[in-house]
């Protein structure tokens, strides 16, 4: 898939900076590095824009965004945040956290963030350059994911290039993302407990740490999702997937962990040979697309079982709507 519009892809500097802005404030798209993947960025407060961006990703417009700002500062301006909706966003901004909360009436997002709910996705992101480019902008990014929908995850500038050249104005390259799987979702009980909308880079463990028990909302919603990332097809390549396998059948790649079995596939790749989750989490949606690719979107994937302790609950929620039907 392609458009009409040269994509060019921006340096990590003052000028590339300076472009990426530009861009933005003609309401225009800028794919922009964060600590979990790339965004597709468009200026939250026009609604040209962000409509832009459901179009340039194929993204159903039930589904709503997160808005990335520059500090808690400014996303108390924008939602209106239970007590210990700010002892989160205290502990772990800028960080792979989003809080949904109530959007304030006065915050001047466009509706179409929300896709019809009343509450709102905000952020702070910790990658430096992304942090730069909110500064410069001077105002929120709407910004899901830099890719066509219900695809890979974008984890560096060429796989954004690949996929959404002709599609954005600029990408911004700040090298490959390092937590590589996008940020967990809290939200919030009506009586204001914590409840995780979608695993991501903060664990379960880090959030109880500073806010108690957290429970559990319904992390799949394909009618009316109050989060993104709740679909229950999401982040797949164009080959199959198959599960918590043992080995590679006859014709099958690959993707190990930890140790390898004794009948591999002659297209292998591995999250972590030393079975590091963390490890595993950074390299997961470049290691899909390098299989996808060498088995040219088709076939299967045979995946080892990851662990559920720490981020490895997020890599295998990432896994299931990956390898869920289409």
């Amino acid at each position: 898939m392609s458009g009409d519009l040269n994509t060019i892809r921006l340096s990590a500097t003052d000028r590339g900076l300076r472009v990426a802005v530009t861009f933005l404030r003609k309401g225009g798209l800028v794919a922009f590095p964060t600590e979990t993947v790339y965004g597709l960025g468009a200026d939250a407060r026009d609604e040209r824009a962000v409509a832009g961006i459901y179009r340039a990703k194929g993204r159903p417009a039930h589904n709503p965004v997160i808005v990335h700002v520059a500090s808690l500062q400014a996303a108390a301006r924008l939602i209106d945040l239970p007590s210990e909706g700010a002892r989160l966003a205290q502990a772990f901004w800028p960080g792979p956290l989003t809080l949904v909360a109530p959007v304030r009436a006065d915050s001047g997002i466009a509706d179409i963030c929300r896709a019809g709910a009343q509450t709102l996705a905000v952020r702070v992101p910790a990658a430096p350059l992304a942090l730069s480019l909110l500064q410069a902008f001077d105002g929120p990014i709407a910004a899901p994911s830099a890719n066509l929908s219900g695809k890979v995850s974008p984890t560096s500038a060429d796989h954004v290039m690949e996929e959404m050249h002709g599609l954005v104005e600029g990408v911004l390259d700040g090298g490959v993302c390092g937590v590589g799987l996008e940020s967990t979702i809290v939200g919030f009980d009506e009586d204001g407990t914590p409840c995780i909308l979608r695993p991501g880079g903060v664990t379960r463990e880090q959030l109880e740490q500073v806010a108690g028990p957290i429970s559990d909302a319904p992390v799949t919603n394909d009618l009316a999702p109050s989060a993104p990332g709740q679909l229950s097809s999401h982040y797949a390549p164009g080959a199959r997937l198959r599960l918590n396998a043992a080995q590679p059948e006859l014709g099958e790649a690959w993707l190990g962990f930890g140790e390898e079995p004794q009948r591999t596939s002659a297209i292998t790749i591995n999250l972590s040979p030393t079975a590091s989750v963390e490890e595993a989490a950074t390299n997961l949606f470049a290691h899909l697309r390098i299989l996808d690719a060498q088995l040219e979107y088709s076939g299967t994937i045979a995946v080892a079982a990851i662990p559920e302790n720490g981020i490895g609950l997020a890599i295998n929620d990432r896994l299931n709507r990956a390898a869920a039907p289409r």
